[in-house]
């Protein structure tokens, strides 16, 4: 048997749709097959796949893209279209191309990979962690929140990189996890999947300060994405979905898990749902380190932790590093060759990404012995890491 791990291309366009059409149930219409070949040139991403006897049997897609964390922007790989034939599933192909991948995106500057698991405690064996939740609400029209009064306008608008983006992006620095979106993600993946109508607000001196995509359908309003940032955008963003009461019976959207829409309501018993989304794996532990901004210092003081890392499929990740935090926030991480005189505190790269991403406390796993140390260095770490909310408003 001859196997291989190839770097896919074009050439090998007809084997990748075949498998994924296969593996994901779906059928790309023939009208619609140059279109994706189109995107398939166009979007940054490296396909990777394994040959058995010359036969692609495994394959998966690292897209190169970018994600906010504490505003900071962080090179990432995210994982993609990870399909297998039925004859060549559990014989390790996926595990290897995992291995693969996250030698190419430490190779690339990736620090950071995420991906969509179709079961998480597979991807968790291999390092990959539940950064962010989903909460949907569904709400029947006579919940939906109260109409008000506001200054601004509210614009119908075409859905353009040029127009939406700015807004998108200021949104996205405020939360850890989003993406940084180009101008072919927009073309590709959000005109394709987030269609309907696009109304913007403008406040009073005519600055766009939020926006709305949504659909309505079968008496029902899809709201595929609201970015608002201020409260006076929410409220007026709301008050606008509100003027559908007559031709809609329930709304339905997807938002951050922690979300405070339902405190708010008048009648707060509608019906929420969350559920884990995405999940997040450190490809290189020191020099994303080095560039994490680290909450500075309400005394001024420095702070030395030692962290003791496990990372068994990326072994250049696995060792004792000495971090060093400066009053600013900003880290000097130097990984220690031998004993350490301080204690570390113990982690695996799962638990590190959770803590790091803000989607768990500090002092929350080591409750649930995901992490060990003593306390009062689990407590230091605890208020050098900032406290953000998680969200990806996209998918992949």
């Amino acid at each position: 048997m001859k196997k291989e791990t190839r770097l896919l291309t074009m050439e090998q366009f007809e084997d990748m749709i075949e498998l994924s059409q296969f593996a994901f149930q779906y059928e790309i219409p023939a009208v619609k097959l140059a279109e994706s070949r189109e995107r398939f040139e166009k979007e940054e991403t490296d396909r990777w796949g394994v040959y058995i006897d010359d036969k692609l049997a495994a394959q998966l897609a690292v897209l190169d893209l970018h994600t906010y964390i504490g505003g900071k922007r962080f090179a990432m790989g995210g994982i993609a279209g990870v399909s297998t034939w039925p004859e060549y599933r559990r014989q390790g192909l996926v595990a290897e191309l995992l291995h693969h991948t996250l030698e190419q995106m430490r190779e690339k500057g990736q620090t950071l990979s995420f991906l969509h698991p179709f079961l998480i405690s597979f991807y968790r064996k291999f390092g990959w962690e539940v950064y962010t939740d989903l909460k949907t609400y569904r709400i029947e029209t006579g919940l939906l929140p109260a109409r008000a009064q506001y200054n601004g306008t509210i614009k119908r608008a075409e859905q353009s990189y040029e127009l939406l983006n700015p807004i998108y992006i200021e949104y996205a620095k405020r939360v850890n996890g989003a993406l940084d979106r180009s101008a072919a993600w927009w073309n590709y993946r959000i005109a394709s999947r987030k269609k309907g109508q696009t109304v913007i607000f403008l406040d009073t001196a005519g600055e766009p300060q939020g926006y709305v995509i949504y659909e309505v359908k079968n008496r029902e309003l899809f709201v595929h994405e609201f970015i608002d940032l201020t409260e006076e955008a929410r409220g007026a963003l709301w008050s606008f979905l509100g003027q559908h009461d007559s031709m809609i019976d329930r709304l339905e959207i997807k938002v951050a898990a922690d979300d405070g829409l339902a405190y708010l309501l008048n009648n707060p018993r509608i019906k929420q749902e969350i559920e884990p989304y995405f999940m997040a794996r450190i490809v290189d532990v020191e020099p994303f380190l080095k560039e994490y901004p680290f909450e500075p210092s309400s005394s001024g003081s420095e702070t030395t932790l030692i962290l003791d890392i496990k990372d068994e499929h990326a072994p250049w990740n696995e060792g004792l590093f000495e971090v060093r935090i400066a009053s600013n926030g900003s880290a000097n991480v130097q990984r220690l060759s031998g004993e350490t005189n301080g204690e570390p505190i113990r982690t695996g790269i799962g638990a590190l990404a959770a803590i790091l991403t803000g989607y768990k406390r500090p002092a929350e796993l080591l409750r649930y012995g995901q992490i060990q140390g003593e306390r009062s260095l689990v407590e230091q770490l605890e208020r050098r890491v900032p406290v953000r909310t998680t969200f990806l408003p996209d998918f992949f």
